[in-house]
């Protein structure tokens, strides 16, 4: 629905009145007008929530947006913004490069707020605090299954960093062995302090943690439930019959939420489905027409990756030369042999399997419930993999642009307000992003919808993304003409507000 401007500033929207705040005090008589900070004018402004898509200017002030229409208020700086597309600010519930060079590369992607979900982080305020006063974008963490469950194991901490956050690499009994009863009570009460320290919910890449069983993970959905705080997951691997049991982990995860109520979202469907996608998003809407709360996401790629010394990769022994030909070793781009395989697997570093299909891909990206994120690799660790700097540039440009897979709009609220939506019941502060709307955070991505397009490829994965032209999170400008602007660090914390007193 339109919203409708009145000569007073003030828009409907949904049923919902929102007024802008002009004046130093109540506007009357001679009361003087206080600029805005700053004035974008002419853009086409596009708002997923109220599907409102038409030229108008957007004020900003306080790092809020405080009016959007036709009015021109004295601002203390104006933007032309024609050509452009003034759209809510990206975000991305799946980013693992939370450090700074990574945040410089989603930041050229149109993104202002990248969040661990997935594999999440351990200790959580260890990893809050390290982040704090030196972002460029906003940033944000669940509790990790893998780390408190290490924790509970009595491992020692040897692969943490100095913000808290864990690798998917090689490790002991914590990842391969069954929990006992004490061990799993350990590991329930370290991921409720998780909470207690903000966490936005729980983490978990079962792949990665073979030693997890059924009955843990739901055991430990029900303490989600409790605490009414939502699961991200990795969901568990099918090993030798993944082709032919795909959607059985899709069916596990769903069913733990069903029975305990939990809010559950299912991270990168399409390597976890590969062609059988399109029944696993059936299974996902008919939970969803069924009450149970759950979501999905993906990243437009065709390939995956992930650490090569990880339990991911425990079962590639004896593999055929064509499924070690899929691999390609990040650090030089060179494809894998069964050899190659094994010095790389004792070595450690990042790999990227090929072979999922771009007409599946395709399919996906073009579901209009399937949030957009990337899974991107952190870019402090060398040579990384394109999502992590061309995903959102790339659905604009090459799948809406170019292929006409998807309406803009369609491809907006897929990284934009459906990422918002998915943590409004775990924190209030994303009821404010996603949105151009008045009182919305001015988390802003205006971009030129004729040149916007994604460089990073799989041999040179670090390209920034063209056609995003200015990005600002909070009201300051990240983003500028295409530029990257130095010494700027108004990324704030994503916390969850999960408490024990907000459980039933």
């Amino acid at each position: 629905m339109h919203r409708r401007s009145n000569t007073a500033g003030t828009f409907a929207a949904g049923g919902v009145v929102l007024a802008a705040a002009w004046c130093l005090a109540a506007c009357g008589g001679g009361t003087q007008v206080e600029p805005v900070d700053l004035l974008l004018t002419g853009g086409r402004v596009m708002d997923p929530e109220s599907g409102f898509d038409a030229p108008a200017n957007v004020a900003l002030r306080d790092a809020v947006i405080v009016a959007v229409g036709d009015d021109r208020p004295e601002a203390r700086e104006v933007l032309d913004a024609s050509g452009l597309v003034v759209a809510p600010g990206f975000v991305d519930l799946h980013a693992h490069g939370q450090d700074p060079e990574s945040q410089r590369y989603q930041a050229r992607d149109g993104v202002t707020t990248a969040m661990e979900l997935e594999i999440g982080a351990y200790p959580v305020d260890a990893w809050y605090a390290g982040r704090g006063g030196r972002a460029l974008i906003n940033y944000g963490a669940t509790v990790s299954h893998q780390g408190a469950r290490r924790e509970a194991f009595g491992a020692v901490q040897t692969e943490r960093n100095d913000e808290g956050t864990f690798t998917l690499g090689r490790g002991g009994a914590y990842l391969y062995e069954e929990a006992s009863e004490e061990e799993l009570r350990r590991l329930a009460r370290l991921m409720e302090a998780g909470l207690d320290q903000g966490a936005l919910g729980f983490g978990f890449g079962i792949t990665y943690t073979p030693g997890a069983t059924h009955e843990e993970l739901w055991r430990l959905f029900a303490v989600a439930a409790e605490r009414r705080a939502p699961v991200f997951i990795h969901l568990r691997s099918t090993g030798a019959f993944a082709s032919r049991e795909a959607i059985a982990p899709f069916q596990e995860a769903i069913a733990n939420a069903a029975a305990t109520g939990a809010a559950l979202h299912i991270v990168h469907m399409n390597s976890s489905a590969g062609e059988s996608a399109p029944a696993a998003l059936e299974l996902i809407r008919g939970a969803q027409a069924r009450g149970v709360d759950v979501t999905t996401e993906a990243y437009p790629y065709t390939a995956s990756a992930s650490r090569i010394e990880s339990a991911l990769f425990d079962g590639w022994a004896g593999r055929p030369p064509e499924d070690h030909a899929r691999l390609q070793w990040v650090e030089t781009g060179e494809r894998l042999t069964e050899e190659t395989f094994r010095r790389y697997r004792g070595q450690g570093g990042w790999v990227i399997t090929h072979g999922r299909s771009e007409t599946t891909n395709e399919w996906i990206v073009a579901q209009p419930d399937v949030i957009a994120a990337s899974d991107g690799i952190p870019f402090s660790q060398g040579r990384s993999h394109p999502r992590g700097a061309g995903t959102f540039a790339r659905i604009l440009g090459h799948y809406v642009r170019d292929r006409g897979v998807l309406p803009l709009m369609d491809a907006l609220r897929k990284m934009t307000l459906l990422p918002a939506q998915r943590l409004e019941g775990v924190t209030p502060q994303m009821a404010r992003k996603g949105r151009v709307q008045v009182g919305a955070d001015a988390d802003l991505t205006l971009f030129d919808p004729g040149t916007v397009i994604d460089r990073a490829t799989y041999d040179s994965p670090d390209r920034y993304s063209e056609g995003i032209r200015h990005v600002l999170v909070g009201g300051t400008f990240v983003v500028r003409d295409g530029e990257l602007l130095e010494g700027v660090f108004p990324g704030r914390a994503i916390r969850g507000a999960v408490s024990p007193e907000s459980a039933p």
